[in-house]
């Protein structure tokens, strides 16, 4: 006879947020270490070249950037971490550890309730004027901010003296 804690605590079916998904199948308590994010180990380079042919406007991808160096692409040798969606309202979260992407709850979660984390995706300076679209989120939290990217940096302050020395405004 088998232990039903043994089995795995989720299990991959169709998504409303995004094609596939990843749901729990039992009771998960708030910090339990679910799986490990795993696929072929790469270059920027390298994942960059794997993806040049795809469309601008797709959005769809297993990379998992690890550090400056290396990025994991979940599309080859990848496991179910690769279905789990993103949420701007996650119930779980990434750790990095000894360069090794886990995916850990950060609160209790409920059977057959969707497994979700923040992509956090980093923007680039020279992101197309469509980039919030292209990676608009589904999520459909009331936290939802429209897109899987993180908000934009906010704009440096100017200081003091610069605005000091900006020519007055005449005043009526």
């Amino acid at each position: 006879m088998s232990d039903p804690e043994a089995a795995p605590p989720m299990r991959v079916r169709r998504s409303k947020i995004h094609g596939t998904g990843v749901f729990a199948t039992r009771d998960i308590p708030k910090g339990v270490r679910l799986v490990e994010y795993v696929g072929e180990r790469v270059s920027h380079a390298e994942a960059d070249r794997r993806y040049a042919h795809k469309p601008a406007d797709d959005n769809h991808t297993f990379l998992f950037t690890v550090d400056a160096r290396t990025v994991i692409d979940g599309g080859v040798g990848g496991n179910d971490a690769r279905y789990i969606n993103h949420s701007c309202d996650p119930n779980c979260e990434t750790v990095v550890e000894g360069r090794r992407i886990y995916v850990e709850t950060i609160r209790a979660i409920a059977p057959g309730e969707e497994i979700a984390y923040d992509y956090m995706i980093e923007r680039d300076h020279d992101d197309p004027p469509d980039i919030d679209t292209v990676f608009g989120c589904r999520c459909g939290t009331d936290a939802c901010r429209g897109t899987m990217l993180l908000p934009p940096p906010p704009l440096p302050a100017r200081s003091p003296r610069r605005a000091a020395r900006r020519p007055a405004t005449p005043r009526d």
